[in-house]
């Protein structure tokens, strides 16, 4: 019986262990690089810049607040992803494309991370997501960037 017991144990351990690190290797990585992350004071500079060359700015949330950005919709859904490809579909795959949405903190946000692997695997080379630590508000609105009136 004790044998029996150390056995059951042991299957008990083998198969936790064994279910941890299989839920780790599925933990999604990121589908962009930290190179890939375009700060707001950054991009708020761009715009008030009438010499720089303009970025695309797509908003793949709730509501396209960023002055001058285009909405496209929550990117959860599928059918804005759809959107996304369409609309970008004749931008050049050199095009600088800003991506937003702003109803949380990016870490925890359902649009960017379809959006942006949209964008990956339509071959662009200069997309960007604007790093919203905390929520547009927070870090766009509060600081006094450029919104649409």
């Amino acid at each position: 019986m004790k044998t029996k017991n150390r056995m059951i144990q042991s299957v008990f351990f083998i198969s936790l262990i064994f279910l941890s690190l299989t839920t780790f290797g599925q933990q999604q990585k990121d589908p962009w690089s930290a190179l890939q992350l375009m700060e707001p004071e950054n991009l708020a500079q761009v715009m008030n810049d009438p010499k720089a060359h303009q970025p695309v700015i797509l908003c793949v949330g709730p509501a396209a607040t960023i002055k001058n950005s285009i909405e496209i919709g929550p990117a959860k859904e599928l059918a804005n992803v759809a959107n996304l490809t369409h609309y970008l579909k004749n931008i050049a795959k050199d095009e600088i494309v800003v991506l937003y949405c702003g109803c949380c903190p990016f870490d925890r946000c359902p649009n960017v991370r379809p959006a942006f692997e949209a964008l990956n695997k339509m071959g662009f080379k200069n997309h960007r997501l604007l790093n919203l630590a905390h929520n547009l508000k927070v870090d766009w609105i509060d600081h006094g960037y450029p919104v649409n009136e």
